[in-house]
């Protein structure tokens, strides 16, 4: 039987939030496969953890592209963004406190693409007069994945339930940015 690599990682995900220094075989169990499968998938902690920016960067990207930033008014393309982003909130979580992807070149390329992406939508929000022009446009684009994060830390913990993530991401992020008169 051929093991899905993104369920293991999503299980990785799940067990390395809470348990940061979790062995491989804990990793292994909490993926329901042997530790020798772990390590043919992976074949060390560097590689698990790379893989899981690779996918969180890469389901980012995907979001992006499903809410169509680009487009439209720039609240609602917050709006769908955030519907976009949301499921995938525990995996940013996770990959925005692992120090040690800060040193992998190629997730940090990845993010700064996500993160320009985002960043020009909320400058063409400013420009366009729906967002506050005296915070920057790139503070704006951290603070939203930061509050991202925040809220897939939430619903791991079960702070938040799921079925309200979108709406504390939305109206709290939309509370602070959206240019009041």
């Amino acid at each position: 039987m051929a093991t899905d690599r993104e369920s293991v990682l999503l299980a990785a995900v799940g067990l390395l939030s809470r348990q940061p220094t979790a062995a491989m075989d804990e990793i292994a169990r909490a993926a329901g496969i042997s530790r020798a499968t772990l390590h043919r998938l992976f074949p060390g902690r560097e590689a698990l953890i790379h893989e899981i920016g690779t996918l969180a960067l890469a389901r980012m990207g995907a979001a992006l592209d499903a809410a169509t930033v680009e487009e439209g008014d720039p609240v609602a393309a917050v709006r769908r963004l955030a519907d976009a982003v949301i499921p995938h909130a525990q995996l940013v979580a996770f990959i925005s406190g692992e120090s040690r992807l800060f040193d992998d070149d190629a997730i940090n390329d990845a993010w700064d693409r996500v993160d320009a992406r985002v960043a020009a939508l909320f400058l063409r929000g400013q420009q366009s007069g729906a967002f506050r022009i005296e915070l920057p446009a790139s503070w704006l684009s951290e603070a939203f994945f930061d509050l991202l994060a925040g809220v897939g830390w939430a619903v791991q913990d079960g702070r938040l339930a799921h079925r309200e993530s979108n709406r504390a991401l939305t109206e709290l992020f939309l509370g602070g940015a959206v240019r009041r008169d």
